[in-house]
């Protein structure tokens, strides 16, 4: 028995001279495997014979002044890069972040929920446009307000569609692909997005998200402009010129009996009057122009704000969102010059269309 105490504080020995090291400040040398398979062994052999016990205490004094001579000697262990912690490269000491593999499966069924998504707002929008009518609003013989000609719109729709949407969706790409372009600034190009085995490029994915969003916010606010028109069914500042409204008695607002009276059961007699024009002659409160180009406007001025970011190119990020927003400005305002909407409306309009374009640039940023 008193023979197996002294191996048993010689098995302790390597671990109290690494804490004793540890403790004392001095730089402890660093585990090999050789030195770790040596210890067990001398562990294993200490348990058969005090001869060997001795033999084993000489071997381990003559490795603690190995030990003490290469003491300073330090070794530099290089961790592995671990994958999804951290920002940085492999073998610079540093944790590496690789984006998580997404095959075709999990793109295709992403795709198919953002469609989803989005046709429950074109839906919507198209129930109001096929199958929806308008609040029937009355209006006064001597309501000044309603009796502007009709004029034809400054800013017509295929301009407002080009400008409000192909064009942030041509300079989204545009400004992504040359983002994509300068990788030592803006980070790796690896996406982690696989279709059929081939990688997608980050821009790609970016371009997908960024006007993704730009165009989801486009419908719901367009929704939000179509349920306040037909909800309140505001005429027209050019009802009268359009309408020619005549009551169901035969009289019209030519007649003094009609003066001062609010008259709701009317009916227009323009021989050239459409079903269509005739509906839309109720939908000034809030201009869907105004609301669709103050969104889209909006939205493309505060991503090259974040997005742009070349030095040389500063001033033309300025330039390019003023001009944005006066297209905007100047949009709502050719909607009250040209007597499609009332000031209130194109107010309205702007408004709504400022606060979605907040809203969503607040969220994907």
């Amino acid at each position: 028995m008193s023979s197996l105490r002294p191996a048993s504080v010689c098995d302790t020995t390597p671990l109290q001279r690494f804490e004793s090291q540890s403790s004392s400040g001095e730089e402890p040398s660093s585990p090999t495997a050789a030195s770790i398979i040596a210890a067990a062994a001398a562990a294993a052999s200490t348990s058969n014979s005090p001869h060997q016990h001795q033999h084993q205490q000489h071997q381990h004094h003559h490795n603690n002044n190995n030990n003490n001579i290469n003491k300073n000697v330090k070794v530099d262990l290089q961790l592995p890069a671990f994958v999804g912690a951290g920002v940085g490269g492999a073998g610079t000491g540093t944790i590496v972040i690789m984006p998580r593999a997404r095959g075709t499966a999990h793109i295709f069924g992403r795709i198919a929920m953002d469609l989803s998504l989005l046709s429950c707002v074109g839906l919507t929008m198209l129930a109001f446009s096929l199958w929806c009518e308008p609040i029937r609003r009355g209006f006064f013989c001597d309501d000044l307000s309603l009796m502007h000609p009709y004029k034809e719109s400054t800013i017509r729709s295929w301009m407002l569609y080009l400008m409000c949407a192909a064009l942030p969706v041509s300079l989204i790409l545009l400004v992504e692909f040359y983002r994509a372009q300068d990788r030592p600034k803006y980070g790796s190009s690896s996406s982690g997005y696989y279709l059929c085995h081939m990688e997608l490029p980050q821009w790609l994915l970016q371009c997908y998200r960024r006007i993704g969003a730009f165009v989801f916010g486009l419908g719901v606010e367009q929704l939000t402009t179509d349920i306040a028109k037909y909800a309140i069914g505001r005429l027209r500042p050019h009802f009268f010129a359009l309408c020619q409204p005549v009551l169901r008695d035969g009289t019209s607002c030519n007649d003094v009996i009609n003066a001062g009276r609010y008259i709701e059961d009317f009916q227009c007699t323009a021989s050239s009057l459409s079903a269509k024009r005739l509906k839309d002659m109720h939908l000034s409160f809030p201009s869907g122009h105004a609301s669709f180009a103050c969104y889209s406007m909006v939205y493309l001025a505060i991503y090259l704000q974040r997005r742009m970011h070349w030095s040389r190119l500063k001033m033309l990020r300025h330039l390019l969102q003023f001009l944005l927003l006066l297209f905007a400005w100047y949009t709502a305002l050719t909607r009250v010059s040209d007597y499609k909407h009332h000031w209130s409306d194109v107010l309205a309009g702007s408004a709504i269309g400022l606060t979605y374009a907040l809203l969503v640039t607040s969220i994907i940023w």
